[in-house]
């Protein structure tokens, strides 16, 4: 940060990780490696099949490829903050670069779906890393006003990342092949490894506040340990595994969802009461961060929910293929990347509410637009409505992230940046797991409505057949053909009915939780950002 700061608003500027260079550099390079985990959350949804192919394995084992690395995440995010704290910024920030950079060599040799799990896992704990610890440097290199800008920076690469994923993986995987879209993050987390090593500083605060916390040994919360690894581990599997496996019918989810619970429950009474804890629960008495942090989890819910509908629905109704379904996808980050300055601009000088509560209006509004497809919209459909959602994740992410750290004390900042993750990808994880429950649900009720109205009574339906059958002479019996025919429109149909029904549903959750944001605690006098202490 610049010579001569001052503190504001609680910031300390001698905790900047800019040293003597510019913080917007240390913006770009520590973004780098953060966009390359983000990425790998979705780059290898679209290469399941040829995965499949190539290690001789059902498309169903595939999916251990993504579970894996979802589960190995959701344990490492919210011990990052501690992990920060007791090794070192920087030291974690540079560890987890090289593991999840080794991971990813690993993954592009792997000779079989063991190994290349393994090689997830590792990945999913080197990643888990990233994200949390940019957030904290970007929160302690940038006083309150500024922060805005910076975490606009953040949001192009956490908001855009899950995007071009989809988009990046089907291009590698049709022109190269699925080895590489592991392979190509070796270089860029090299570069990334030795820019970080370079240029980002541990400013002298953070090793004395380090040693501090060390004074008289490291102290580990073991039982937070393995209430995360079971909690979090376990409740992953049941949201990824649940629709595969028929949720409670399924005796595995049932035993996954009964850990996972006791362990939630267990964590939060240790958390709670540990004087040294590897998550800090008590930050939840600050009202604005447990309302900050649970917007957080509203957007991870709309930008992954959506982000795997729409290309879903793309590809299941009007027969995309994953790339096609993935470049429809792309005008959404387009339109982001365009909203962001604007976003990070308005962060630091206008009240949040004004743009939270706009922002979700407006994802509801496009939301209520995409119940309006039919089966036989166009490409320019499918981007337009993109567009119209992308737009306004800027505005929920950026203030979100701008003001989640007001009120904290900059000590707190490596556990609060820990828990927003974690609340990000668990509301990414329930928007996905929803979505696909409830399109199972709705495309039965959808399709057994629409067969209700197929019968003998309805002289719609024996007109069609007349006509049917007609068009079809001499193809055998025409009447079979007819029925056949019919039937398959009736499903596309019924599919496409229940994607509308979920774009519905989660525009319904969108309106329930804006007034959270009218909750927010404002300075008096004006201004942009909420404020208050710590709660006591």
């Amino acid at each position: 940060m610049a010579k001569g700061a001052k503190a504001q608003d609680g910031w300390d500027p001698s905790r900047s990780a800019a040293g003597p260079y510019s913080p917007w550099l240390i913006v770009g390079i520590i973004s780098v490696p953060t966009f390359m985990e983000v990425l790998d959350t979705s780059i290898a949804n679209v290469s399941l099949d040829h995965i499949a192919g190539g290690l001789s394995i059902t498309t169903d084992q595939a999916t251990w490829v993504l579970t894996s690395y979802l589960v190995a995440n959701a344990i490492i995010i919210p011990m990052s903050g501690w992990l920060s704290d007791a090794i070192g910024r920087k030291r974690y920030f540079l560890f987890s670069i090289a593991l999840f950079t080794l991971a990813s060599f690993l993954c592009g040799i792997a000779p079989n779906l063991t190994t290349l799990v393994i090689a997830r896992v590792l990945q999913g704990v080197g990643g888990g890393g990233l994200a949390p610890v940019e957030q904290s440097i970007l929160a302690d290199t940038f006083p309150p006003k500024q922060r805005g800008m910076a975490f606009a920076a953040f949001a192009i690469v956490v908001v855009v990342g899950p995007v071009l994923g989809p988009t990046l993986g089907g291009l590698i995987t049709e022109h190269a092949s699925w080895h590489w879209i592991f392979l190509i993050n070796v270089p860029i987390g090299i570069l990334a490894f030795f820019l970080a090593e370079i240029f980002v500083d541990e400013p002298e605060q953070v090793r004395k506040d380090r040693a501090s916390k060390l004074k008289g040994g490291l102290k580990i919360d073991y039982w937070g340990v393995i209430f995360i690894v079971l909690g979090l581990g376990f409740l992953e599997l049941t949201f990824d595994r649940g629709e595969r496996e028929d949720w409670f019918s399924s005796p595995f989810i049932v035993g996954a969802a009964t850990i996972s619970a006791v362990s939630l429950v267990a964590l939060v009474i240790r958390e709670v009461m540990a004087k040294d804890p590897i998550v800090d629960l008590k930050l939840l008495g600050n009202r604005n961060f447990a309302i900050t942090i649970s917007l957080m989890a509203l957007t991870g819910m709309i930008l992954f929910g959506t982000t795997q509908l729409i290309p879903q629905m793309l590809q299941q109704v009007l027969g995309y293929s994953a790339l096609d379904a993935g470049l429809a996808m792309t005008a959404g980050g387009i339109g982001t990347l365009v909203a962001v300055p604007f976003a990070g601009w308005l962060s630091g000088k206008a009240d949040v509410r004004f743009l939270l509560f706009p922002a979700l209006i407006s994802q509801a509004a496009a939301l209520w637009y995409m119940t309006g497809f039919t089966a036989d919209i166009s490409f320019a459909d499918a981007a337009t409505a993109r567009l119209f959602q992308s737009v306004a994740l800027p505005f929920l992410f950026v203030p979100i992230n701008a003001v989640a750290y007001v009120g904290l004390k900059q000590t707190q900042t490596a556990q609060a940046s820990s828990l927003l993750n974690v609340f990000r990808n668990l509301g990414g994880t329930i928007g996905i797991s929803a979505a696909q429950t409830l399109l199972a649900s709705h495309r039965q009720t959808e399709q057994s409505v629409l067969v209700d109205g197929l019968s003998g009574l309805n002289p719609n339906y024996n007109d069609w057949l007349a006509q049917a059958g007609a068009a079809f002479a001499g193809t055998g019996d025409p009447t079979t053909t007819s029925l056949a025919v019919l039937y398959s429109q009736v499903q596309r149909q019924a599919t496409m009915l229940g994607f509308l029904d979920v774009f519905r549903n989660l525009m319904v959750v969108v309106l329930v939780c804006a007034p959270l944001v009218l909750l927010l605690k404002v300075k008096k006098g004006g201004g942009g950002a909420p404020g208050g202490g710590m709660a006591h």
